[in-house]
């Protein structure tokens, strides 16, 4: 007696699942500019690697003969499949069914995606739409009661969002209206991305928000413009391709956990490799901006740059890149904005960089332009200065190699956040480099004011005064001291963060960290 009756209902199971929301809710979707679930899945893997599990969950109707006569599949689907052929564990919202709330959620699927990935040690990605599984005030009504959020079980979702962030990549693919734990899953991650024009997203929608006296839209609530500057999503796209790409090339730099190393590629640009602008980039006028991206670009292997969270904190910029093949994570100040400052923003930029770098045992190299903390009554508003010692305190607390190169300005105490304090690293110092307590313009007429004051010319003392100071804060004078290690030719830079990146390769050890990394 043969089983086939029982593999032909499976097969008419699978397929009633794989019809997800039926043509009608399908073809909404892709009338808003979105792909339904399963699409999502086949473009992020590679071709015909998704090994599905728990395909057939769902809720069955039952005849009188007690034959399955309509099915709505759970709207969260799950599995395996490979990225650029290493394994993965993706879990996605089914936006068809029930758009995507707990009224059609089995909540032990996302739970499973999220084991499976932590248990196997796998990166997961997680593509979101909807409320991501969370609730909906009508659930109430079909489940007859109220949720106490969490509860029994309900406790390990929560427990796995947060805790895989110190196991595995996180990658979060916000990809439609992300509200409630959809929105916190999605800012769970390492890395995060939004459609620009499909998607959005918020604690509660507008329905909720403009019930209190608004009259937002999702775009003015929650668009990707006010998500990237907060800090909330890391990065937007104009299409979901676009998103699946971003995803996979952000895997590319990281381990696939944190008990393995980063993957050295192969690379054929020269490591020598030096480049005369280097030379003349950073202006001899103090006042003048320079842009430090086709710096970081020119020093790191040819189209490796790959920048993470360029709207927030803008002062600093933070990129994964590569050099001489292996993965780096790179710091860099930004003199176009705020002369490079460090911001309330920039210092919280800094503390999720680092921490990442730490969970994934990618050396630092740090392109240091900092003048110091912002200063005036907005940055104490912001407590600039309690974020600045947090962004201390997450460099102290790092393990990886670290190598920095001063190009221009390092004062005061963001000045001291260049380097670990408590080990070895690699620093070297640009000619143009200068440092001190806190910069000669406007410290001079502080410092020096009744001699200002007293003199017959007060503009032509402050000039002799500055003039004088400008010579004694040479790096050439600091070096006597070796309070700097080496100064450099620019022109040497690419050669020695190639060295630098090499010696790291020997000393880096997987393994878990002293403390898990937060979203």
């Amino acid at each position: 007696m043969s089983w086939q009756p029982e593999l032909e209902e499976l097969a008419r199971r699978q397929a009633m699942a794989e019809a997800m929301g039926g043509p009608d809710k399908v073809r909404r979707q892709h009338e808003g500019g979105r792909l339904t679930v399963r699409e999502r899945i086949g473009a992020m893997l590679d071709p015909g690697t998704f090994h599905e599990v728990g395909a057939i969950a769902g809720k069955g109707e039952y005849g009188p003969d007690g034959r399955l006569a309509g099915f709505t599949p759970s709207n969260c689907v799950m599995g395996r499949g490979l990225v650029d052929g290493r394994p993965v564990v993706i879990v996605g919202d089914d936006f068809t069914v029930r758009g995507g709330s707990a009224d059609a959620t089995i909540r032990e699927k996302p739970i499973m995606a999220e084991r499976m990935a932590a248990d196997l040690r796998l990166p997961i990605i997680r593509i979101i739409e909807g409320s991501g599984g969370g609730g909906s005030v009508k659930t109430i009504e079909t489940t007859g009661r109220a949720n106490l959020p969490g509860g029994v079980g309900g406790t390990w979702l929560y427990h796995h969002t947060g805790d895989n962030l110190s196991r595995v990549p996180v990658v979060g693919l916000g990809l439609g209206s992300v509200a409630g734990l959809g929105a916190a899953r999605l800012a769970a991650t390492h890395f995060s991305v939004m459609t620009k024009e499909t998607s959005a997203m918020f604690v509660a929608g507008p329905p909720v928000v403009n019930a209190l006296g608004n009259n937002l839209s999702k775009a003015e609530l929650g668009g990707w413009e006010i998500q990237t500057r907060s800090g909330a999503v890391d990065h937007a796209v104009e299409t979901e391709e676009e998103a699946f790409a971003a995803a996979r090339r952000f895997l590319s730099y990281l381990p696939g956990n944190v008990w393995e190393l980063p993957q050295r590629l192969p690379c054929k640009d020269d490591p020598n490799r030096s480049d005369e602008s280097w030379l003349s980039v950073i202006p001899r006028d103090l006042r003048k901006p320079y842009r430090m991206r086709p710096i970081i670009e020119g020093l790191m292997d040819r189209g490796s740059v790959f920048e993470v969270g360029r709207y927030f904190g803008r002062s600093v910029i933070t990129c994964l890149a590569r050099l001489s093949g292996r993965p780096v994570a790179v710091l860099a100040g930004d003199p176009m904005f705020y002369a490079g400052s460090w911001t309330a923003d920039a210092c919280a930029k800094v503390v999720r960089f680092v921490d990442l770098a730490e969970t994934f045992h990618l050396p630092v190299v740090y392109l240091m332009d900092c003048p110091g903390f912002m200063i005036g009554l907005e940055a104490e508003q912001r407590a600039t200065i309690r974020w600045g010692v947090r962004a201390m305190a997450a460099v102290n607390q790092s393990t990886v190699p670290w190598c920095t190169v001063i190009l221009r300005n390092a004062f005061g105490v963001a000045g001291v956040v260049h380097q670990p304090a408590s080990r070895y690293s690699v620093r070297y110092a640009w000619p143009s480099a200068r440092w001190g307590s806190l910069p000669l313009e406007g410290g001079i007429e502080a410092a020096y004011r009744a001699e200002i004051d007293a003199a017959e010319d007060p503009q032509a003392k402050l000039a002799e005064i500055e003039a004088r100071l400008q010579q004694l804060r040479s790096p050439l004078r600091t070096a006597e001291a070796f309070w700097v290690e080496e100064i450099i030719d620019p022109r040497q830079t690419r050669r020695l963060l190639c060295e630098f990146a090499g010696l790291a390769e020997r000393v880096l050890e997987p393994g878990l960290r002293a403390h898990g990394m937060r979203p």
